[in-house]
């Protein structure tokens, strides 16, 4: 059976776990060119790493710079991190009490398909909400996780952004589990300004435990790539 090593980097600027993204999707790419170079080599690693961010906005490759509605003396003094990065998607908020998840999975490994890959995250994403009572799924072409479809209230509760080279890819998803929603007002999340933003403990109504909702993410992870998740 195929295995992803998963790995808690608890909370972490994000920068400093970009580059360790970067590291290891480097890794990744470089030994499957070896491997088609005809170096007798083992099929790259699979990772899963879990992760909590200081204050930051990230804005995506396609993301328009004026979703941003902070300037860079207001990031300065409210002590706001912001970078442009190599993911698809527009604009969004990482912090304190959210999970965001980073698969760096070389898709030669499950399946080439990057449209069912983001399905997939997404469906592990639904199935653990459903576990909390809470209905979830999509909205017909937005990408992430959403509440309140075909209601006056549709609101995302999870975004995804992801990078994909020789089928290994990077980046990924962002829950909002005990998040303050008063920082996505800062910005247009996703380039999106008809839609709201919700987190589980909003819907629930009180803080949910962090280390529950990442465990039963991992329990969905693997049954939906048929791996198994080891701690690395």
């Amino acid at each position: 059976m195929k295995q992803i090593q998963c790995k808690d980097l608890g909370l972490l600027d994000y920068k400093a776990s970009w580059d360790y993204q970067e590291e290891l999707f480097a890794e990744s790419v470089n030994r499957k060119i070896a491997i088609r170079k005809g170096e007798d080599l083992p099929e790259p690693k699979n990772h899963l790493l879990f992760v909590e961010h200081p204050h930051v906005f990230t804005l995506g490759k396609s993301g328009e710079e004026a979703n941003l509605l902070l300037s860079k003396t207001e990031l300065e003094e409210q002590e706001i991190s912001y970078y442009k990065i190599n993911r698809g998607g527009d604009i969004t908020y990482h912090g304190p009490g959210q999970v965001v998840g980073y698969p760096i999975f070389d898709l030669d490994q499950f399946f080439t398909d990057i449209h069912k890959y983001l399905r997939y995250l997404e469906e592990a994403l639904i199935l653990m909400l459903s576990e909390y009572k809470i209905k979830a799924g999509r909205i017909d072409g937005l990408t992430g996780v959403w509440i309140g479809d075909g209601t006056d209230n549709p609101r995302k509760i999870a975004a995804l952004g992801v990078k994909c080279s020789r089928w290994v890819t990077m980046h990924g998803f962002a829950l909002n589990v005990n998040t303050d929603l008063g920082f996505f007002n800062k910005i247009i999340p996703c380039g999106i300004d008809d839609k709201a933003v919700t987190s589980m403990a909003f819907e629930l109504g009180g803080k949910v435990d962090e280390a529950e909702v990442k465990a039963k993410l991992k329990l969905h992870i693997s049954n939906l790539f048929d791996a198994e998740i080891v701690e690395a």
